[in-house]
């Protein structure tokens, strides 16, 4: 079952935020969002987070995504998503610095 948006994030009841909002107009498990509308958000939020993040991708993660999204099934993509959420988070994740370089 799914939990409200006030267990991922800041949100509490009456705070007047954007939040708030959202939970008002989409329900407190976005219930009602389609699916597509779920994953443009994600892609979206995403995409933001990345520009943001120091450094750059190496280049063998590019060829990652391409083999996730062209050999994974759906329900692996999805866990996948779950879990590099998960590890964004709560892990730990290397430095820009401790990156491999490659010659």
């Amino acid at each position: 079952m799914s939990k409200p948006i006030g267990h991922f994030t800041s949100y509490t009841i009456n705070d007047g935020s954007l939040l708030e909002s959202l939970q008002e107009e989409y329900g407190p498990t976005f219930e009602k969002m389609t699916r597509r509308e779920k994953l443009f958000l994600i892609s979206a939020i995403a995409t933001q987070l990345c520009d943001r993040a120091p450094g750059r991708c190496r280049d063998e993660i590019y060829v990652v995504g391409h083999q996730i999204n062209s050999s994974l099934p759906q329900a692996d993509r999805e866990g996948l998503v779950e879990a590099l959420t998960n590890q964004i988070r709560y892990g730990q994740s290397l430095s820009v610095e401790e990156l491999p370089i490659k010659q």
